[in-house]
């Protein structure tokens, strides 16, 4: 290995040791075997799993957000817990007023690149949610979701997902 391949692995290695530091500090709960890859952001009320992988995630927002185990997230993913009150508002477009809604995400979720979850979503367990996508209702367990809305076009093979599960065979 050249001095060029030696640094750049060894600087790797230091920004996503950085990255996690930073998110282990600003959590509320994190679980064991965390990695985060690119730069990441969390709030104060975010509570993750064991085995979770960011690639780049924003989390926003005053609501609670709960991540399950062997959570993996593509590039530049954001869950977002605040909206505007718009609807009975002192003011147009909004007024002050800020409305928390929680998000909360079950084991084994995958998010492709550039994913958003608006506030007050629930993904539940094996869900795959397609790069791109905007997630703005509940996703169910093992469904493939994806567009703007993101909508379930496909299931996942429930018989081999639960098998892989009992193995305990998580990546």
């Amino acid at each position: 290995m050249n001095f060029i391949d030696y640094f750049y692995k060894h600087y790797q290695n230091f920004k996503r040791n950085s990255y996690g530091k930073k998110v282990k500090k600003i959590a509320a709960k994190c679980g064991k075997d965390l990695r985060v890859n690119n730069p990441s952001y969390v709030s104060e009320n975010t509570f993750l799993g064991d085995n979770v992988n960011f690639n780049g995630m924003k989390i926003q927002g005053k609501g609670k957000v709960i991540i399950g185990n062997n959570f993996h997230s593509g590039i530049d993913c954001m869950i977002i817990t605040d909206i505007h009150n718009y609807d009975e508002g002192l003011a147009i477009p909004y007024d002050k007023t800020i409305i928390s809604k929680d998000v909360a995400i079950e084991d084994n979720v995958w998010l492709g690149n550039r994913v958003m979850i608006l506030p007050g979503v629930k993904i539940e367990e094996g869900a795959i949610i397609q790069a791109g996508s905007v997630v703005v209702n509940n996703i169910e367990k093992y469904a493939i979701a994806g567009g703007h809305p993101a909508k379930v076009f496909k299931h996942r093979n429930i018989k081999h997902y639960e098998k892989l599960k009992k193995e305990k065979k998580f990546h």
